[in-house]
Protein backbone atom coordinates (compact mmCIF):
# COMPACT_ATOMS: atom_id res chain seq x y z
CA UNK A 1 0.00 0.00 0.00
CA UNK A 2 1.19 3.47 -0.88
CA UNK A 3 -0.22 6.45 1.01
CA UNK A 4 0.44 9.84 -0.57
CA UNK A 5 0.11 12.83 1.73
CA UNK A 6 0.35 16.33 0.30
CA UNK A 7 -0.25 19.80 1.65
CA UNK A 8 1.26 23.19 2.41
CA UNK A 9 3.85 23.98 5.08
CA UNK A 10 2.86 23.55 8.74
CA UNK A 11 -0.44 21.85 7.95
CA UNK A 12 0.56 18.78 9.98
CA UNK A 13 1.21 16.35 7.15
CA UNK A 14 4.63 15.26 8.42
CA UNK A 15 3.36 14.25 11.84
CA UNK A 16 0.39 12.44 10.31
CA UNK A 17 2.63 10.62 7.84
CA UNK A 18 4.90 9.36 10.61
CA UNK A 19 1.97 8.12 12.69
CA UNK A 20 0.30 6.45 9.72
CA UNK A 21 3.54 4.71 8.76
CA UNK A 22 3.93 3.43 12.30
CA UNK A 23 0.29 2.36 12.52
CA UNK A 24 0.35 0.39 9.27
CA UNK A 25 4.01 -0.65 9.59
CA UNK A 26 5.01 0.98 6.32
CA UNK A 27 8.19 2.75 5.27
CA UNK A 28 8.15 6.54 5.56
CA UNK A 29 9.79 9.24 3.48
CA UNK A 30 9.57 12.95 4.20
CA UNK A 31 10.23 14.07 0.65
CA UNK A 32 10.67 17.66 1.80
CA UNK A 33 13.97 16.61 3.37
CA UNK A 34 15.30 15.88 -0.11
CA UNK A 35 14.84 19.49 -1.15
CA UNK A 36 16.00 20.79 2.23
CA UNK A 37 19.20 18.77 1.87
CA UNK A 38 19.84 20.15 -1.60
CA UNK A 39 19.21 23.71 -0.43
CA UNK A 40 21.45 23.23 2.60
CA UNK A 41 24.28 21.76 0.54
CA UNK A 42 24.07 24.60 -1.97
CA UNK A 43 24.05 27.24 0.76
CA UNK A 44 27.01 25.61 2.50
CA UNK A 45 28.95 25.55 -0.76
CA UNK A 46 28.08 29.14 -1.58
CA UNK A 47 26.17 28.16 -4.70
CA UNK A 48 23.36 30.25 -6.19
CA UNK A 49 20.06 28.66 -5.15
CA UNK A 50 18.37 30.27 -8.15
CA UNK A 51 20.74 28.54 -10.58
CA UNK A 52 18.83 25.54 -11.99
CA UNK A 53 21.94 23.92 -13.47
CA UNK A 54 23.85 23.99 -10.17
CA UNK A 55 20.80 22.81 -8.24
CA UNK A 56 20.24 19.94 -10.66
CA UNK A 57 23.86 18.83 -10.34
CA UNK A 58 23.57 18.68 -6.54
CA UNK A 59 20.28 16.78 -6.79
CA UNK A 60 21.75 14.12 -9.06
CA UNK A 61 24.52 13.38 -6.56
CA UNK A 62 22.38 13.49 -3.41
CA UNK A 63 23.29 10.73 -0.97
CA UNK A 64 20.76 9.26 1.50
CA UNK A 65 23.23 10.14 4.25
CA UNK A 66 22.65 13.82 3.42
CA UNK A 67 19.13 13.50 4.86
CA UNK A 68 20.48 12.93 8.35
CA UNK A 69 21.70 16.45 9.06
CA UNK A 70 20.10 17.84 12.20
CA UNK A 71 19.55 21.33 10.80
CA UNK A 72 17.25 20.20 7.99
CA UNK A 73 14.14 20.62 10.16
CA UNK A 74 14.60 24.32 10.79
CA UNK A 75 12.76 27.24 9.22
CA UNK A 76 15.84 28.37 7.27
CA UNK A 77 16.20 24.97 5.62
CA UNK A 78 12.52 25.11 4.69
CA UNK A 79 13.00 28.39 2.92
CA UNK A 80 16.05 27.03 1.08
CA UNK A 81 14.03 23.99 0.03
CA UNK A 82 11.22 26.08 -1.39
CA UNK A 83 13.72 27.99 -3.55
CA UNK A 84 15.41 24.95 -5.08
CA UNK A 85 12.16 23.00 -5.51
CA UNK A 86 11.04 25.37 -8.28
CA UNK A 87 13.74 24.02 -10.64
CA UNK A 88 12.53 21.28 -13.01
CA UNK A 89 16.10 19.90 -13.06
CA UNK A 90 15.91 19.22 -9.32
CA UNK A 91 12.48 17.67 -9.45
CA UNK A 92 13.30 15.34 -12.35
CA UNK A 93 16.46 14.16 -10.58
CA UNK A 94 14.50 13.22 -7.48
CA UNK A 95 11.51 11.54 -9.11
CA UNK A 96 13.26 8.17 -9.51
CA UNK A 97 14.57 8.33 -5.94
CA UNK A 98 11.06 8.79 -4.55
CA UNK A 99 9.35 6.24 -6.77
CA UNK A 100 11.93 3.58 -5.96
CA UNK A 101 11.33 4.23 -2.26
CA UNK A 102 7.56 3.96 -2.69
CA UNK A 103 7.92 0.54 -4.32
CA UNK A 104 9.79 -0.98 -1.37
CA UNK A 105 7.93 -3.74 0.46
CA UNK A 106 5.62 -3.69 2.33
CA UNK A 107 4.63 -0.22 1.11
CA UNK A 108 5.23 3.36 2.08
CA UNK A 109 3.85 6.65 3.28
CA UNK A 110 5.32 9.62 1.44
CA UNK A 111 4.57 13.20 2.36
CA UNK A 112 5.33 16.25 0.31
CA UNK A 113 3.64 18.62 -2.12
CA UNK A 114 3.27 16.61 -5.34
CA UNK A 115 3.18 12.98 -4.21
CA UNK A 116 -0.39 12.26 -5.25
CA UNK A 117 -0.20 14.29 -8.46
CA UNK A 118 3.29 13.66 -9.83
CA UNK A 119 5.35 11.13 -7.86
CA UNK A 120 2.79 8.42 -7.06
CA UNK A 121 -0.35 9.27 -9.07
CA UNK A 122 -1.51 5.66 -8.69
CA UNK A 123 -1.22 5.59 -4.89
CA UNK A 124 -4.02 3.63 -3.23
CA UNK A 125 -4.65 6.40 -0.71
CA UNK A 126 -4.22 10.14 -1.25
CA UNK A 127 -4.76 12.71 1.48
CA UNK A 128 -4.45 16.46 1.03
CA UNK A 129 -3.74 17.93 4.46
CA UNK A 130 -4.40 21.63 4.83
CA UNK A 131 -5.15 24.39 7.34
CA UNK A 132 -5.64 28.14 7.10
CA UNK A 133 -2.48 30.26 6.73
CA UNK A 134 -3.25 31.93 10.05
CA UNK A 135 -3.46 28.62 11.91
CA UNK A 136 -0.30 27.33 10.28
CA UNK A 137 1.57 30.53 11.12
CA UNK A 138 0.42 30.32 14.74
CA UNK A 139 1.57 26.71 14.99
CA UNK A 140 4.97 27.51 13.52
CA UNK A 141 5.37 30.57 15.75
CA UNK A 142 4.48 28.60 18.88
CA UNK A 143 6.82 25.79 17.85
CA UNK A 144 9.76 28.13 17.35
CA UNK A 145 9.09 30.07 20.55
CA UNK A 146 8.97 26.81 22.48
CA UNK A 147 12.51 26.21 21.20
CA UNK A 148 13.62 29.58 22.53
CA UNK A 149 13.44 31.45 19.24
CA UNK A 150 12.30 35.07 19.28
CA UNK A 151 10.04 35.14 16.23
CA UNK A 152 7.26 37.42 15.05
CA UNK A 153 3.88 35.92 14.12
CA UNK A 154 3.22 38.42 11.33
CA UNK A 155 6.58 37.67 9.75
CA UNK A 156 5.94 33.92 9.92
CA UNK A 157 2.49 34.44 8.38
CA UNK A 158 3.99 36.47 5.52
CA UNK A 159 6.62 33.78 4.89
CA UNK A 160 3.99 31.04 4.83
CA UNK A 161 1.90 32.96 2.32
CA UNK A 162 4.98 33.55 0.17
CA UNK A 163 5.83 29.84 0.26
CA UNK A 164 2.25 28.91 -0.62
CA UNK A 165 2.36 31.22 -3.64
CA UNK A 166 5.77 29.93 -4.72
CA UNK A 167 4.87 26.25 -4.29
CA UNK A 168 1.48 26.60 -6.00
CA UNK A 169 2.78 28.77 -8.82
CA UNK A 170 5.83 26.80 -9.92
CA UNK A 171 5.71 25.41 -13.45
CA UNK A 172 6.86 21.90 -12.56
CA UNK A 173 4.59 19.75 -10.35
CA UNK A 174 3.00 22.57 -8.37
CA UNK A 175 1.36 22.11 -5.00
CA UNK A 176 -2.26 21.17 -5.64
CA UNK A 177 -4.85 18.68 -4.53
CA UNK A 178 -5.10 15.52 -6.62
CA UNK A 179 -8.63 15.09 -8.01
CA UNK A 180 -9.03 11.79 -6.13
CA UNK A 181 -7.46 12.94 -2.86
CA UNK A 182 -9.45 13.23 0.35
CA UNK A 183 -9.12 16.66 1.95
CA UNK A 184 -8.23 16.78 5.63
CA UNK A 185 -8.47 20.29 7.08
CA UNK A 186 -6.65 20.35 10.41
CA UNK A 187 -7.41 23.98 11.26
CA UNK A 188 -9.68 23.01 14.16
CA UNK A 189 -8.14 19.61 14.97
CA UNK A 190 -5.46 18.55 17.42
CA UNK A 191 -3.01 15.87 16.32
CA UNK A 192 -4.98 12.96 17.78
CA UNK A 193 -8.20 14.07 16.11
CA UNK A 194 -6.38 14.61 12.81
CA UNK A 195 -4.82 11.15 13.08
CA UNK A 196 -8.22 9.54 13.70
CA UNK A 197 -9.61 11.35 10.68
CA UNK A 198 -6.68 10.16 8.54
CA UNK A 199 -7.17 6.56 9.69
CA UNK A 200 -10.84 6.81 8.70
CA UNK A 201 -9.83 8.00 5.23
CA UNK A 202 -7.36 5.14 4.78
CA UNK A 203 -9.79 2.51 5.99
CA UNK A 204 -12.54 3.84 3.70
CA UNK A 205 -10.19 3.56 0.72
CA UNK A 206 -9.12 0.04 1.71
CA UNK A 207 -12.74 -1.04 2.06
Amino acid sequence: MIIAIDGPAAAGKGTLALRLADHYRLNHLDTGLLYRAIGRIMADRGLDLDDPVAAGAVARTLDPADLGHADLRGREAGELASRVAVHPEVRSALVAFQRDFARRAPGAVLDGRDIGTAICPDAEVKIFVTASPEVRARRRTDELRAKGRNVDYERILAEIRERDARDSGRSSAPLKQAPDAAVLDTSALDIDSAFEAAIAIVEAKRA
